[in-house]
C-alpha cells in the first residue's frame, strides 16, 4: 500500500515511521528543500518537493496509485483545502486532521468524512489519569470485522431515536450533545446538530455512508434500513 503526506510535522512523521515500519509505501510532500535534505537521512522514503494544497504537486503524487492522502498540518484551514483538492484529483481516501468542533460541522457538510478529532479523545484520556483511571484504546477493544463511526445529526436525522433509520448490524452508542455524552436510554429524540456514535460491522458502513448523503440530498432511500 502506499500513502502520502502533507509537510512534515511531529505527528506526521511519526504516523510515517509506523507505516514504513509495517512495510508500506510513504511520500512525504514538503515545502521546504532544506527539510527535505534533512530528512532524507533520517527516514527511509520518498519526498516531494513543493505545496500539497496546489493541485499541480498533488497530481505528482499519483492520485491514483495512492491508496490514502494525509493532511495533519498545524493549520486545520489548509488541513481542509488541501483535502478538498486532493478529493477533487480522485485520491481513494483522504485522512485530515481537525481540532476544533466547529470546523468538523465545515467537514461534515464538506462531505470530508474521514476526519481526525484528537482533542476530545485526549482531553477524556488525560482527565481519567488525573482521576487514576484507566481507559482502554477503541483500537484495542474493536476487532476488524467493526468499526465506530460518529455523524452530526441533521434535520433528516432528528426526532425519535427509535424512528431513526440506519443500516442493518448498526447500533447507537451515544450521543454527544452540546459536549456532553448523552446514552441512548437517557433521552428519546435526537436533536439537530447531536453528533451520533455507532458501532456498524466494517462491510456495513458505506452503506451508512451512502444513506447519509441521500438524506443530505433530500433523497432517502430506507432499504438499508435495521431490522
Amino acid at each position: 500500500m502506499r500513502f502520502v503526506f502533507l509537510g512534515t510535522n511531529t505527528l506526521t512523521l511519526a504516523t510515517a515511521r509506523m507505516l514504513l515500519d509495517e512495510g508500506f509505501d510513504v511520500v512525504l510532500v514538503e515545502k521546504s528543500k532544506a527539510r527535505i535534505d534533512e530528512l532524507a537521512e533520517q527516514i527511509d522514503c520518498g519526498f516531494l518537493h513543493g505545496d500539497g494544497s496546489l493541485p499541480d504537486v498533488l497530481e505528482q503524487a499519483d492520485p491514483a496509485g495512492t491508496d490514502a492522502l494525509f493532511a495533519l498540518l498545524n493549520n486545520e484551514r489548509d488541513n481542509i483545502i488541501a483535502a478538498l483538492v486532493a478529493r477533487s484529483l480522485k485520491f481513494k481516501r483522504v485522512i485530515l486532521l481537525v481540532t476544533a468542533p466547529e470546523f468538523e460541522h465545515i467537514c461534515v457538510e464538506l462531505g470530508l468524512e474521514d476526519t481526525v478529532a484528537p482533542n476530545r479523545a485526549v482531553a477524556r484520556h488525560l482527565v481519567n489519569m488525573i482521576k487514576g483511571e484507566k481507559s482502554l484504546e477503541l483500537s484495542a477493544i474493536i476487532h476488524s470485522d467493526a468499526e465506530v463511526f460518529s455523524f452530526f445529526a441533521t434535520e433528516c436525522e432528528a426526532g425519535s431515536i427509535s424512528e431513526l433509520s440506519l443500516p442493518k448490524s448498526t447500533r447507537i452508542i451515544c450521543l454527544y450533545r452540546d459536549e456532553k455524552l448523552v446514552l441512548p436510554d437517557e433521552t428519546e429524540h435526537i436533536q439537530v446538530d447531536d453528533e451520533i456514535v455507532v458501532i456498524i460491522r466494517s462491510e456495513r458502513l458505506p452503506a451508512l455512508k451512502k444513506q447519509l448523503e441521500q438524506r443530505s440530498n433530500g433523497n432517502e432511500d430506507d432499504t438499508e434500513a435495521a431490522d
